[in-house]
């Protein structure tokens, strides 16, 4: 069992940068795939960074990729999320998520541990 919880929400500008950060508890995440999920208004929660247990296999969604970049401290028991030339397209609220096979999935399915989410809003 594990428990996340998100930080870092917050308002910026687009272009702007901001970094989400999740922490665990409860047990260590050295074995688990970790990923960061956003639901944009009006859509199905889509992955936009997983990394596997050990941080050897990384996906990043095309709308991302090349501005986000996620990373692990297992030893920390955390997960960030460094986002950075912002969009107005990504506002969302995103979540981070465990799962315990250990794969950078980007299927929502296979996660079985949620944080509660934290908003991020970026005006253009």
């Amino acid at each position: 069992q594990v428990r996340l919880e998100e930080s870092g929400g917050g308002w910026v500008q687009a272009g702007g940068s901001l970094r989400l950060s999740c922490a665990a508890s409860g047990r260590t995440i050295v074995t688990f795939g970790m990923a960061w999920f956003r639901q944009i208004a009006g859509r199905e929660r889509e992955c936009v960074a997983a990394v596997n247990n050990n941080g050897g296999r990384i996906y990043y969604s095309d709308s991302v990729k090349g501005r986000f970049a996620i990373s692990r401290d297992n030893a920390k028991k955390t997960v960030t999320l460094q986002m950075n030339s912002l969009k107005s397209e990504d506002t969302a609220v995103y979540f981070c998520a465990a799962n315990e096979v250990g794969w950078d999935t980007a299927a929502a399915g296979q996660y079985e541990y949620w944080g509660q989410g934290t908003q991020v809003t970026v005006s253009s």
